[in-house]
């Protein structure tokens, strides 16, 4: 990520101007790796200090989120020690990822108190650490013992150690060329970020693009360039001079005037960024847990075929024992012969032969035919009744696969989720551990709406919006659309007592076929009738339906 040394020193500047001298209102903790704190001074604000390893940042935040009913004990331990307390100092160690932020408030006894909350952020071995005056650990939202450092309670406060040099402690262009020279790496992005401290790659090759220097090839002056443009930016820190920037799918710091402020920027930038990797986790965990049922039915559906395929004989065992029993009287004896032949009197009394149990007499080979017939007759009924309640399963299971992956939002995984949650499917194949999230709370809002000619037409993107559109939002004088055969939306035309023209419907029929599964395919076929005609399925699985009284228009 691109929250490196120079932008920390960018935000400790910006916040020095900005929330030096507030108090402290309010201290939240939303997650494991978050902690918002609320101040005053003159204005409100929200202080964001993230450590999760991919998001790791400091900045004001505009946005709320959801705080736990039950606080986690380093939000409580914040509470006890800095609520109503001032902030007396913001710096940041070097250029480096540590900020000390440092509260003044009182005791009980009205004596003053200091403390210091330090802030590493480091990826994964990111921290908030709380310190006394005497610079001793009272506690760190992470525990941390290491060769070199020990993050524990009681536990003097260390520096993580760095091998890098310090861009600040260097005097002259001079002694930043021999450093580097130190470095034998031929890429210079490469070489700049890892011969001094705070400077990531991203921050490099945005300098080397915006001065339209070469990674590979590159002399003296422009590493002048490089230097002076680097001194600008660090001599400008806490002015508007100073912005952030879109950069290779990332962001960096950069040296000109911005209308969108510095806090503003990071607060929308690590919004939409969490927000989108969220959307691709739930879509992706889902997927694994529908494809994972998808597995487990069609093994299921896998065995049923094979029970059905021994069922093929059922016939063949109930011949066997009438043939036999109606030539009992033509064999004696206590124990069977290995086969026997016999006339069929249902092929014309040509003989057929018949495999015996020498074990037992012929009487009971004949029993144990019948025996087998009728077990064999018990199972067929069972397992074809299987069969149709696991094809449906299947069907049902391969529609919310199809759903998941036409899903562009999280309101879809959510209403995709809670589907799949009040299913029977959930505890048919065990899934407790899945999560139900808030129930249809964006269910309405969420609807795919178009306008054509001042017609409304909906457009369901999973079979939770199927069924809601079908059997709540449409009128049983709408008109129903649905690809035949595939997995797609259900496509409602609101008529409001008006006749829509060939063209309408010819145009919501494409849009069916352009939201199902054969959406790439050439003359698909598509249903079209009034609601009225649309009852669901008997199997009661949500957006399956059964129809009645329906036209059919192939669109190419």
């Amino acid at each position: 990520m691109a929250f490196d040394g120079i932008v920390t020193k960018s935000m400790v500047s910006n916040l020095k101007n900005t929330i030096l001298g507030s108090r402290v209102n309010k201290i939240l903790q939303p997650s494991k790796f978050e902690i918002i704190i609320n101040l005053y001074n003159q204005a409100n604000y929200a202080l964001d200090i993230c450590i999760h390893p991919d998001y790791y940042r400091i900045c004001l935040t505009s946005q709320s989120k959801p705080n736990p009913t039950n606080a986690l004990n380093f939000c409580m331990l914040l509470r006890k020690y800095l609520t109503s307390s001032k902030i007396t100092n913001i710096e940041s160690v070097d250029l480096d990822r540590i900020i000390y932020i440092d509260f003044e408030g009182s005791n009980e006894l009205k004596d003053v108190t200091n403390f210091r909350l330090v802030i590493e952020l480091m990826g994964r071995r990111s921290n908030i650490i709380l310190l006394n005056n005497k610079g001793f650990i009272i506690d760190a939202l992470k525990h941390i013992i290491t060769s070199d450092r020990e993050l524990l309670p009681a536990r003097s406060y260390v520096l993580p150690k760095s091998n890098k040099s310090s861009f600040l402690e260097i005097n002259s262009f001079d002694e930043f060329y021999f450093l580097l020279n130190q470095n034998h790496i031929d890429n210079l992005a490469d070489q700049i970020s890892s011969t001094y401290t705070g400077f990531t790659k991203i921050f490099v090759e945005s300098i080397l693009s915006e001065l339209e220097i070469s990674e590979l090839s590159h002399d003296i002056y422009d590493l002048r360039k490089i230097y002076e443009y680097i001194q600008n930016v660090i001599s400008s820190f806490g002015t508007k001079n100073i912005s952030f920037k879109n950069f290779k799918k990332d962001y960096t710091i950069t040296f000109s005037a911005s209308e969108i402020e510095p806090n503003q920027f990071l607060d929308s930038y690590y919004k939409e960024k969490e927000e989108n990797d969220f959307f691709k986790f739930a879509k992706l965990d889902l997927s694994k847990t529908l494809l994972a049922s998808l597995k487990k039915a069609s093994k299921k559906l896998d065995n049923i075929n094979q029970k059905l395929k021994s069922c093929n004989d059922l016939e063949k065992y109930k011949l066997y024992g009438e043939l036999l029993t109606a030539n009992l009287y033509r064999f004696k004896g206590d124990f069977a012969s290995e086969k026997i032949e016999v006339e069929n009197y249902y092929d014309n009394n040509n003989l057929i032969e018949i495999k015996l149990d020498t074990s037992i007499s012929y009487s009971k080979n004949a029993e144990k035919f019948f025996k087998k017939y009728n077990k064999l007759k018990n199972t067929l009924q069972i397992v074809s009744v299987q069969k149709k309640e696991t094809e449906l399963e299947l069907e049902y299971i391969e529609s919310i696969i199809y759903s998941i992956s036409n899903a562009t939002t999280i309101e879809d995984i959510e209403e995709i989720h809670n589907e799949f949650s009040e299913n029977v499917l959930m505890k048919k194949y065990n899934y407790k551990s899945f999560q139900k999230l808030d129930n249809d709370k964006n269910l309405i809002n969420n609807l795919n709406k178009i306008n054509i000619n001042n017609f409304d037409i909906y457009i369901g993107k999973n079979n939770k919006q199927n069924d809601y559109l079908t059997f709540h939002l449409a009128d049983k004088s709408d008109l129903w659309f649905h690809a035949q055969g595939y997995h797609g939306a259900h496509v409602i035309l609101k008529t409001n007592g008006k006749s829509p023209s060939d063209d309408i419907i010819f145009k919501c029929a494409v849009l069916a076929k352009q939201n199902c599964k054969a959406s790439l395919e050439k003359n698909v076929s598509i249903d079209y009738t009034y609601v009225k005609y649309v009852k669901r399925h008997h199997s009661g699985k949500t957006g399956m339906v059964n129809y009645t009284n329906y036209k059919t228009i192939i669109v190419p």
